[in-house]
């Protein structure tokens, strides 16, 4: 019986989930844990006990035929990967010690390239079936992940997608300067410190009484749900700053699709109108017409989706090396004989 399965496998700053996925970006078993980072190849160590963990779920005759894991970082093109979250991920070799061990293709991409492609992948994917979307992913910290006819924009120092790095204001500040202006305004920490700004300010309506010491994102969305004015404010600056950000990628790549995911999709409710009006207002005009700005469905599984595919692709890639090298062999033994 053919191997039908495939093993998908999501690294992020805090946890590491992974996934056994069909052909149809169905999960079939999943299984979630705290990153382990004592040492440096930990990391490593937990991928292949929950890759062992997790083939027991579907048998010998369905073990995946290929591995694909998202990161947390970028993955340089002599294969090797940093992830800044991960003690000692400057140059690790993730793929090659992955293979060593589990004996079948692996493939590395970053995470917001993951993402991109679940979206794509996916049966409840956002651009599912489409080849130039734009997917950009805002919780802690922001990246997009860029598909154009159907291939990853990776640049010239695997560096495309760092959005938040993106300028939306002329503004300057330590935050700025240390994670890019988008990110040090509308990713989570950037909306809490705008909040405890507000109550420094005098200005804070309900966040006051939250204090700054406790402020979160989160607690900012709930005011806002509620109707306190000081917080809908907070979440409508967000919002006209990320559809900024998005007028701007529309713009430049001129997508079929903008995918918003993320963490921060969570509160979308609360910024959502400001974004999506603002991106087709200040986009190139044609584009705004055509474009779609629409919420991922995926939730935290985009990057695990994306992840499958990038598995399935590789498998099929070696399936015509792996013929040859049998008919090689054949003809090997017959000449021997």
């Amino acid at each position: 019986m053919a191997t039908s399965t495939v093993l998908a496998i999501d690294l992020g700053g805090t946890k590491i989930c992974a996934a056994i996925v069909d052909a149809s970006g169905k999960l079939l078993a999943r299984k979630t844990a705290p990153v382990d980072k004592r040492a440096k190849l930990a990391p490593v160590k937990q991928m292949l006990a929950l890759a062992d963990e997790l083939a027991s779920y579907v048998g010998k005759a369905n073990r995946y035929c290929a591995v694909g894991v998202a990161i947390p970082g970028l993955v340089r093109r002599d294969g090797t990967v940093w992830a800044p979250n991960i003690p000692g991920w400057d140059k690790i070799p993730l793929a090659r010690l992955l293979e060593k061990e589990l004996r079948v293709p692996v493939v590395v991409e970053s995470d917001r390239a993951a993402a991109v492609l679940g979206e794509v992948f996916a049966p409840k994917g956002a651009a599912r079936g489409k080849s130039d979307v734009v997917a950009l992913i805002v919780g802690t910290g922001i990246g997009a992940g860029i598909l154009t006819e159907n291939r990853l924009l990776r640049g010239a120092h695997e560096l495309s997608g760092c959005a938040g790095w993106m300028a939306v204001t002329l503004d300057d500040s330590p935050e700025v300067r240390q994670l890019g202006c988008l990110e040090a305004y509308t990713a989570g920490p950037g909306i809490a410190r705008t909040g405890k700004a507000e109550i420094k300010s005098g200005c804070g309506g309900g966040m006051a009484n939250i204090g700054a010491d406790k402020l979160s994102s989160h607690d900012i969305a709930e005011l806002a749900r509620k109707g306190d004015k000081a917080a809908i404010e907070v979440y409508r600056r967000t919002g006209t700053l990320l559809g900024l950000a998005v007028a701007n990628l529309i713009s430049l790549f001129d997508p079929e699709v903008v995918v918003f995911g993320g963490g921060l999709s969570g509160a979308a409710d609360c910024f959502w109108s400001e974004l999506k009006q603002t991106a087709l207002e200040r986009c190139q005009p044609i584009s705004a017409k055509k474009v779609k700005v629409v919420l991922s469905k995926l939730g935290n599984d985009a990057n695990l989706l994306g992840a499958a595919k990038m598995a399935w692709e590789a498998a099929q890639q070696t399936k015509p090396a792996a013929r040859a090298r049998s008919k090689k062999q054949v003809k090997a033994r017959a000449a021997g004989a």
